[in-house]
């Protein structure tokens, strides 16, 4: 069994900064690929960032440059550092993984607030 613990979120002024962490609680094993989605208000769900567990990562274009992600295999647990932070960034900000079995994002957390308002 395995679950994503997500933290970090909160209000940010315009150009601020957070940093969200993703903790794996149980068989860590048991995931590969780590990555990070948002879902702003009355929008789909997008991708945001990856990163295997060899430390592979790769960046959604809009956030490239003012986002990056980092993982920590020691302490089972991903990071998605925010800087720059506009008002479009605001969303829930959700951490997923793949199965070391499937290959399939199977593994989601609950997801943390992030707002960006003056």
């Amino acid at each position: 069994q395995v679950q994503l613990v997500e933290s970090g979120g909160g209000l940010v002024q315009p150009g601020g900064s957070l940093r969200l962490s993703c903790a794996v609680r149980g068989d860590a094993n048991a995931i590969n690929t780590m990555a990070w989605y948002r879902q702003a208000p009355r929008k789909e769900r997008e991708w945001v960032a990856l990163i295997t567990r060899s430390g592979y990562s790769n960046m959604e274009d809009s956030v490239e440059g003012r986002f990056s992600i980092s993982r920590d295999n020691a302490k089972n647990t991903a990071y998605l550092q925010l800087n720059g932070l506009r008002r479009k960034d605001t969303a829930v900000y959700y951490c997923a993984a793949t199965s070391s079995r499937t290959g399939l994002y199977d593994y989601w957390g609950q997801g943390t607030q992030v707002t960006v308002s003056s």
